[in-house]
């Protein structure tokens, strides 16, 4: 790794990307949250009880005619952000690629964001259900995009490099913390931190390789996990004053990371058969072994995480105070970092399996929401 310290830069967010990509209203200035409309989101989802839900529907319910997946959820549990190569669950034009969509679960409204360009990875919704943003191809680059739900609006963010992947938002939607690659091929990468809002950027760390860093924002956007692939150690970043602590696994292991819970507290990280989660305060490890970590929830409370037995369930959401486990699904399913909602409320996730809801005849992967309570 090559510095630390703290870089600044000033660059315009482009007003406009070339036609030659399936890019659509990408614009200069989204509005901010303060003024982003109807959708903020507050309370809870619903008034249901517990139990589970299919996401990739249209609005009037009907089923997806194409692979939904790559969710995430809102902090409250209300919106969740997924990709789908379906085509009717909006009456936009079909296309043969898949597209973002959000499902508001109070209202039963599903929304098409803007853009055209397909996701290469899940797209990730702030924490307040203000932004998505999405990872997408520009030519034979990469670039993360910012879409406003309220409005369906898209611009695309500055990239110091060639590339620029792998977005992780504020809860807010303030800060994006993104990788951005350079060399042809790929020789070295960047990680930052962008505040589109004050279009500032800071460098957390340098690389002179492209082996996956994978970095996770806290929701004040003051911390960032991230960690050196090559190395395979993972760190923490705080904003306040460009320091960088770990790698927090200890000297003379490996460590991949998962995700870095919002308030900021905790990191999921694997190593080995097992996962740990580290307390960035105290600097000590709880164990959860011999199951590959997934999520975990805002407060850091709540781990979702995979069984390695695949007799049992395929997701178990355990509260790290009490050690009790809840079943997410124990049919084949699969989830991603930012999956759960604050206290463990819900668990968004995709499945193949044809019998977790009833009618779904459509044969193909869909999103599910479970609710615990």
């Amino acid at each position: 790794m090559r510095g630390n310290e703290n870089r600044s830069t000033t660059r315009r967010v482009r007003a406009a990307l070339s036609t030659a990509v399936a890019v659509c209203a990408v614009t200069a200035v989204l509005p901010t949250a303060a003024a982003a409309g109807p959708t903020a989101v507050t309370g809870a989802a619903s008034d249901g009880g517990a139990g589970v839900e299919r996401i990739s529907v249209a609005t009037d319910g009907t089923q997806g005619d194409g692979d939904s997946a790559g969710a995430t959820i809102t902090s409250d549990g209300r919106l969740v952000a997924f990709a789908s190569a379906a085509n009717n669950l909006t009456s936009d034009n079909p296309v043969t690629w898949k597209r973002v969509f959000v499902r508001d679960r109070r209202t039963g409204q599903t929304t098409l964001m803007s853009t055209n360009t397909p996701p290469i990875e899940r797209p990730v919704i702030s924490g307040d259900g203000q932004y998505v943003a999405l990872w997408g191809l520009l030519f034979r680059d990469t670039k993360t995009f910012l879409s406003q739900v309220s409005s369906g609006r898209t611009i695309g963010i500055n990239c110091p490099g060639l590339s620029c992947s792998q977005p992780s938002l504020s809860a807010d939607g303030r800060y994006i913390a993104q990788v951005a690659t350079s060399g042809r091929p790929p020789s070295r990468q960047r990680i930052e931190v962008r505040d589109w809002h004050a279009d500032t950027t800071q460098t957390v760390a340098e690389f002179e390789h492209v082996t996956p860093s994978r970095p996770s924002l806290s929701g004040d956007g003051r911390h960032v996990a991230y960690q050196d692939g090559r190395a395979k150690d993972v760190l923490v970043w705080d904003r306040t004053d460009g320091t960088t602590s770990g790698p927090i696994e200890g000297p003379s292991q490996e460590a991949e990371l998962v995700q870095l819970s919002k308030d900021g507290d905790k990191v999921v990280y694997l190593s080995g058969s097992d996962t740990h989660v580290h307390d960035v305060g105290s600097g000590t490890d709880q164990l959860v072994p011999d199951v590959r970590g997934v999520a975990i929830d805002p407060t850091g409370r709540y781990l979702l995480y995979a069984p390695h037995d695949t007799d049992g369930p395929s997701l178990v959401l355990r509260d790290l105070e009490t050690g009790t486990d809840e079943t997410v699904s124990d049919r084949p399913a699969s989830a991603g970092t930012d999956a759960v909602s604050a206290g463990g409320r819900d668990v968004v996730f995709q499945s193949t399996a044809d019998d977790i809801v009833p009618g779904d005849t459509n044969g193909t992967s869909d999103v599910f929401v479970r609710r615990f309570y």
